[in-house]
């Protein structure tokens, strides 16, 4: 249980005051409150009726129990509550440890830690969890890194986490690249947002024409109408689209 912060125990505050000698006696006995708030659970509680310093150091009471019944969740959203940075990154360690690496990228994020941030990036993409690295660096806004990892992604077929990296990026150049091994590839979804992302008309064009002999009139269709083909819309949606 922690105890309560300087500002509550006196700095500077005179607790001579009854409203503020009320609330220096409720802080004593939320050890004992705690246990029942935690069984209501953190999202149907109230506690506007108190001060910041108090509403914070009950909320660091409640993260606590979490964190030592293991509730790394609601640990961490008590901790976010209470604006408390360091007790987050504790929470994020945890889950490094656990090797939960979609958590500690959110909590590591919501704390504000670039450097372990880039930590957790840095490992996962030697350990070849590469949609996880791309979480982390894109939470760190490292473009360097993202873009390591987009080509990593792009040598394993893996374009599904590619398009999101260079989506996040807007890099149409890198865009257009992937776009071009998609459709080599027949990956047509994402070959056509890849040229639609990168405004390549003509690359749309040569998508529609490929659908067009593989006789798949709808997604042909698609890639015309995003490359605004009047001629080839018609075409279609006169003689094979009903």
């Amino acid at each position: 249980m922690t105890t309560p912060s300087k500002i509550v125990q006196g700095m500077g505050i005179k607790f001579d005051d009854p409203h503020m000698l009320d609330q220096k006696q409720d802080l004593n006995r939320f050890s004992k409150i705690v246990p029942l708030l935690i069984q209501r659970g953190i999202d149907k509680l109230n506690l506007s009726m108190f001060s910041h310093d108090l509403r914070k150091d009950l909320l660091l009471a409640l993260g606590d129990e979490y964190r030592r019944k293991g509730d790394l969740y609601d640990a961490a959203r008590a901790y976010l509550l209470a604006d408390d940075k360091e007790k987050m990154n504790l929470i994020g360690e945890d889950y490094e440890i656990l090797m939960q690496w979609d958590n500690c990228v959110e909590v590591y994020k919501l704390s504000g830690n670039h450097s372990k941030l880039m930590k957790i990036g840095k490992k996962c993409m030697m350990d070849g969890n590469l949609k996880q690295a791309a979480k982390a660096f894109m939470a760190a806004d490292d473009q360097e890194h993202l873009l390591n990892v987009s080509e990593k992604c792009m040598d394993c077929y893996r374009y599904d986490q590619a398009f999101e990296i260079l989506s996040f990026l807007q890099d149409k150049q890198r865009l257009q690249t992937l776009g071009v091994r998609c459709l080599d590839q027949h990956e047509y979804d994402y070959a056509i947002q890849c040229f639609k992302i990168s405004e390549d008309k003509e690359r749309l064009n040569q998508t529609g024409d490929q659908l067009l002999k593989e006789e798949r009139m709808e997604k042909a269709l698609e890639a015309y109408t995003l490359a605004d083909n009047q001629a080839m819309i018609s075409f279609i949606k006169h003689n094979f689209v009903r």
